[in-house]
């Protein structure tokens, strides 16, 4: 019944009306009244559409022969009156010379003379209608497969006719073709049929084509008649349904909602009434109980609905309330994957994590301003927007428009911190702490602030960011890329290190031991006694204003852990530090593979031996409260996967830990190209 409604709704958008053009009131209709008429309009539509395509089509090949006997005529008159006009001259003349000098004069009359009449090859011609895009080719075409042994006349229409085939507006030609013998007309009629030709049959005596004319024409005038007659009974067909027709959808519409929801439920054993089961939020259950009260006295129903909660052992769907600044947070996160049920929820942390890191990589407070009055605009216009069908990208910047202000606020924050507005310094917080060599020039002035650089003259730094003297500055690239790219891996360690103590506090929340002994203290030892170290290693170096080599600290500590640092040694005592720590992060792989498989298939060898039979009560045979058991029996356990999967988590979070690091490096990348792309420098990373 939907889709015949669809139907009849798209035949009357077609048409160019609409549905609610003409209000009637119809009586109330069961949906079994409605499923009859709908079939009967559905058949009458149908009927009504074929005979007019079969009248349209008709009336389009009518009007191709009408244009083809105009056409076509004009030019057989037009030859014969030139071919009579030079006959008349040759017999006025008394030699032949001037016939000889004729250029139009009918050659094959000399040809009928010299040649035996039973060998004369017949002269045949086709006419027709070409689409003027095909005409060129045509010809072509044409040309070769006669040898040249053809004569095309053309004759373009002006205004584009409707095609019999397609039903669609083409700008089409009228074509004569002339040929000699039996085999050319086979060749040009597979020929018009492969260029989509429409060939007609054009009389060859000028009486015969005066009549076949009038013909035409009476026949047009009938065949529009009847198309008329047509459209105007499929209009009286539109406006009987009127308003109708909107409230029959929304009637089948609501018809089939309940019908979906009633698959849903199934059959009690008494097969008197229906069961649904579900989840819903714990909060929301009086808000249930109220709107099935509501709809049993709104309906009139005799029987109240039971709404009873089920004790079940099966584990709830996660659910997590949002709102309209929250839920596009919460989207984020579930598009990784979504927790188990009572797990901490990463979105709350997101909210201010995802902004942050996207304005470290785009730090610039015009290019925040220019964003903050795009979500201002969002944000505001939120009801109005929100009411409207919009494109997919405004859809989607739509909805994560809180994300957007955000974004733009951090972005202005740290393009302050960074001191850029759309790449260029300004020292809103004091003085530079550096002035040029010669006294003479300023610090902006100064020309040999791109050459031999600046000499700084105060010890007190610059009151917030970073200094503006920096900017355009010979060392600026190298400055910038280090500052932002320890402090990319800065806050990269700080971020894993997050989502590893939330596993602690899930753990403790589901008071696993197992999870807090052999899954958050290896990791946490194994990620910081690595790269936790590489980062207490950044802020000493910030610190000490020293100039070691971190890379070959870092590479030289798995490749040669005794050997002597030298002059890239940062405190006293650092050789065994990082053999200590070294030690630490290889304990903590095997660490996390082997103790908690094997400490549970103990647990479970034990619990199996701990149980006992005993005797049926005759009271648990009978149950007084509704209660669901979904898992009756324990989760067999399967050692050799429980193993496997700890393996590969133990691999997944070693390989991760090296990877996210690295791939935190993209907050300085993504920073330092839009230096690149700003200034037109090059880049280190490049």
């Amino acid at each position: 019944m939907g889709r015949k409604i669809r139907y009849i709704q798209d035949q009357i958008a077609k048409s160019g009306k609409t549905s609610s053009y003409r209000p009637l009131t119809d009586k109330d209709i069961n949906l079994n009244e409605l499923e009859t008429k709908l079939t009967e309009l559905e058949a009458e539509l149908l009927e009504i559409n074929a005979n007019t395509d079969r009248l349209q089509r008709t009336h389009s090949e009518l009007t191709e022969l009408q244009l083809v006997l105009h056409k076509a005529g004009v030019l057989f008159g037009s030859a014969r009156d030139a071919a009579s006009t030079v006959q008349h001259q040759g017999a006025d003349t008394e030699n032949g010379s001037s016939i000889e000098e004729a250029v139009d004069y009918p050659l094959l009359q000399e040809q009928e003379m010299q040649t035996d009449p039973s060998k004369q090859a017949r002269l045949g011609f086709v006419t027709g209608l070409i689409s003027k895009a095909k005409a060129a080719s045509f010809e072509r075409i044409i040309f070769r497969a006669t040898r040249g042994n053809m004569f095309l006349k053309q004759a373009p229409i002006e205004d584009a006719v409707l095609d019999p085939a397609t039903g669609e507006k083409v700008e089409k030609t009228v074509f004569v073709l002339f040929f000699s013998g039996e085999r050319a007309r086979t060749k040009v009629v597979k020929i018009c049929e492969a260029f989509g030709a429409n060939r007609y049959h054009f009389p060859d005596d000028p009486n015969r084509q005066r009549q076949m004319k009038s013909e035409v024409d009476m026949r047009l005038v009938e065949l529009q008649s009847t198309l008329d007659a047509g459209i105007h009974h499929r209009d009286n067909v539109f406006n009987s349904i009127g308003y109708n027709l909107e409230k029959w959808a929304v009637m089948v519409r609501r018809e089939k909602a309940v019908y979906v929801t009633l698959n849903m439920l199934s059959i009690d054993v008494t097969r008197k009434c229906l069961v649904a089961e579900g989840w819903c939020p714990v909060s929301a259950k009086p808000k249930i109980h109220d709107a099935l009260q509501r709809a049993a006295h709104v309906s009139n129903s005799q029987v109240n609905t039971i709404f009873q909660v089920l004790h079940t052992k099966e584990t709830p769907p996660s659910y997590f309330e949002t709102n309209k600044f929250t839920s596009a947070f919460q989207e984020i996160v579930e598009a990784y994957g979504v927790g188990r049920y009572q797990e901490a929820n990463p979105g709350c942390f997101t909210i201010i994590t995802f902004p942050f890191l996207f304005a470290v990589m785009f730090g610039d407070w015009g290019h925040g301003i220019c964003l903050l009055l795009g979500a201002l605009y969002l944000v505001l216009n939120e009801k109005k927007l929100g009411s409207k069908k919009l494109g997919d990208t405004m859809e989607m910047a739509y909805g994560g428009r809180y994300v957007i202000l955000l974004m733009a606020m951090f972005s202005i924050y740290t393009g302050f911190i960074y001191n850029e507005f759309f790449s260029v310094s300004f020292g809103f917080f004091g003085g530079s702490a550096y002035q040029c060599p010669d006294p003479q020039y300023s610090v902006k002035n100064c020309p040999t602030a791109t050459t031999s650089g600046v000499e700084k003259w105060s010890y007190e730094p610059y009151a917030f960011g970073i200094d503006p003297i920096w900017h355009g500055s010979r060392s600026e690239l190298p400055f910038t890329n280090s500052l932002k790219m320890k402090m990319s891996i800065l806050l990269g360690i700080c971020q894993m290190n997050l989502g590893i103590l939330l596993s602690y506090f899930n753990a403790r929340y589901f008071r696993s031991a197992l999870d807090v002994w052999y899954q958050f203290i290896p990791q946490l030892l194994f990620l910081n006694a690595l790269f936790g170290y590489l980062s207490f290693l950044i802020i000493l170096k910030w610190c000490q204003g020293s100039k070691p080599d971190l890379y070959h600290i870092m590479i030289y500590m798995f490749l040669s852990p005794t050997e002597d640092l030298g002059e890239n040694q940062l405190f006293i005592g650092q050789t065994y530090v990082q053999i200590v720590l070294l030690l630490v992060a290889l304990v903590a792989v095997p660490w996390m593979l082997f103790p908690k498989p094997l400490i549970m298939r103990k647990q479970h060898i034990q619990k199996m031996h701990g149980r006992t039979y005993g005797f049926l009560r005759e009271s648990d045979t009978e149950s007084t409260d509704l209660e669901v058991d979904v898992e009756h029996d324990e989760e067999e356990f399967e050692f050799s996967e429980v193993f496997v999967h700890q393996m590969i988590h133990t691999i997944e979070f070693v390989l991760n830990s090296v990877s996210n690091t690295a791939s935190y490096l993209r907050l300085w990348a993504l920073s330092c190209k839009k230096i690149v792309l700003y200034r037109h420098g090059s880049c280190s990373l490049d």
